[in-house]
């Protein structure tokens, strides 16, 4: 099952375009053609396509709607996406609707962040932190990949 797609505003124009969770290859404006930021949803079906298979670094952010850390590390997340536009994909993971998923990177807290290159996990962040220290965690992470963040 393929995730549903999100419309997202261009950082650069304003214009809104749809974005799929899962592509070939990297979302860009219709009209500017600069990169969008990208924030998609999985589940335990649509991981493989949304996460595994992106040719980008993904912050996956396992969290649940009844928690409150979560809810609020959640708008500084999505900060860190439009400002690292063409360069991570943010992906949001429900870990009450996707029980494998959440097991399968060993979830015991919530929000679990992490960083992930091809499937592997090269970073993680468990539990709510201010916007300026998950930007350095994640800075440090993509350094560690040999990415140039500003």
């Amino acid at each position: 099952m393929t995730a549903p797609a999100s419309v997202v505003a261009c950082p650069n124009c304003g214009r809104k375009n749809r974005v799929p969770a899962a592509a070939t290859g990297l979302p860009s404006c219709g009209e500017c053609h600069g990169p969008l930021p990208w924030l998609a949803e999985a589940g335990d079906d649509s991981f493989g396509d949304v996460v595994e298979r992106a040719k980008l670094p993904v912050l996956v952010d396992l969290w649940a709607p009844w928690c409150g850390p979560c809810r609020a590390v959640s708008p500084a997340l999505e900060n860190l996406a439009r400002e690292r536009a063409g360069r991570i994909k943010l992906v949001k993971v429900n870990v009450d609707e996707s029980p494998i998923t959440a097991h399968r990177f060993g979830v015991q807290g919530i929000p679990t962040l992490l960083v992930l290159d091809k499937g592997t996990a090269v970073a993680r962040q468990v539990g709510a932190a201010p916007e300026a220290a998950l930007r350095q965690w994640l800075d440090q992470a993509l350094d560690g990949l040999g990415e140039r963040t500003g």
